[in-house]
């Protein structure tokens, strides 16, 4: 897996440099939302973040296609329903409701419950379970330092998240298209492994609208699904929560949601994936087991039978 890690490259190294140039410009006439956040300053001003360890050295995707081809329900089951409708979604004021065995439970606004916490850089890949991925830089701190701050209490053993559910802003919530509020889990050493980030930004500026603004999980070991957008709740539980998919299709989702070419989803191969932004006609790769990361977390499932525990 050494081939997978930072060599040096940065996001500014692979962008097309008029893509870079354009970017305000796209983000205008595209009527792409972005969300705010006190780090970044002004929307659109650059974040600072220190680059991670953690990278791939892959090329990340184009911004156009980060935030052009998204599964986001809450705004349509089509790829491009987020990126046409997120914008009318409020952003500001927000706050992220920490309950259950925490010992500072309460409702935090993002930056104050970010504050102090270096923000990261981290080039991830991003694996769909319907066998698309892309590579996104996105910008985060550790999941692990903010449930540091709020102080995990010893009965915790699962995190719960919930997403934004808001029918007057969110078509796919006033169509009743899942069962919102999205809610996705974590066993609490998946949430403390040093990979898992509470994401508020991509490609250097605060995190689009249709990419979870203004905060979001990211755990690029499991699929796509598993990384709940627009948080509004962390809970610490002693229960294994119960995942929206699960409740939805649970023949078809479990709750590890890991990435694993060997357990097919039950309508299609999970074997082999296609980058998306490579065209109609791109080569499908082979699918890596944990998506390429299991060097780092492969040992969280020693003597689980992952074709069981999906």
């Amino acid at each position: 897996m050494a081939e997978r890690w930072n060599t040096g490259l940065r996001w500014s190294d692979v962008t097309p440099r008029a893509a870079f140039l354009d970017r305000r410009r796209f983000l205008a006439t595209a009527g792409l939302g972005i969300g705010t956040l006190a780090f970044a300053g002004i929307a659109g001003a650059k974040i600072a973040a220190t680059p991670s360890p953690y990278s791939t050295d892959e090329a990340p995707n184009s911004l156009e296609d980060i935030t052009g081809y998204n599964n986001f329900y809450e705004f349509g089951f089509d790829k491009s329903d987020p990126a046409r409708h997120a914008g009318a979604m409020t952003t500001a004021p927000w706050s992220v409701r920490v309950e259950g065995l925490v010992d500072r439970p309460g409702d935090y606004a993002p930056d104050d419950l970010l504050k102090g916490i270096a923000l990261e850089e981290r080039i991830y890949r991003f694996r769909c379970v319907e066998a698309w991925s892309m590579v996104i830089p996105w910008i985060g701190v550790p999941l692990a330092s903010v449930l540091a701050r709020v102080g995990v209490q010893p009965g915790a053993r699962y995190v719960r998240f919930e997403s934004l559910a808001r029918a007057d802003e969110m078509p796919g919530v006033a169509a009743g298209l899942l069962d919102f509020p999205y809610r996705e889990g974590l066993r609490i050493d998946e949430a403390m492994h040093p990979l898992t980030l509470l994401a508020t930004g991509l490609y250097g500026e605060a995190m689009p609208k249709q990419n979870g603004a203004p905060i979001r999980l990211v755990v690029p070991w499991k699929y796509g699904f598993k990384s709940a957008k627009s948080l509004v709740k962390i809970s610490l539980t002693n229960e294994q929560p119960v995942s929206t998919w699960q409740m939805l299709q649970p023949k078809e989702y479990g709750f590890y949601a890991n990435v694993n070419p060997e357990v097919d989803h039950p309508r299609w191969s999970q074997a082999s994936e296609r980058r998306i932004g490579g065209g109609l006609f791109a080569k499908r790769v082979d699918t890596l087991k944990f998506n390429g990361y299991g060097d780092l977390v492969a040992g969280l499932y020693a003597g689980q039978d992952l074709a069981v525990d999906y």
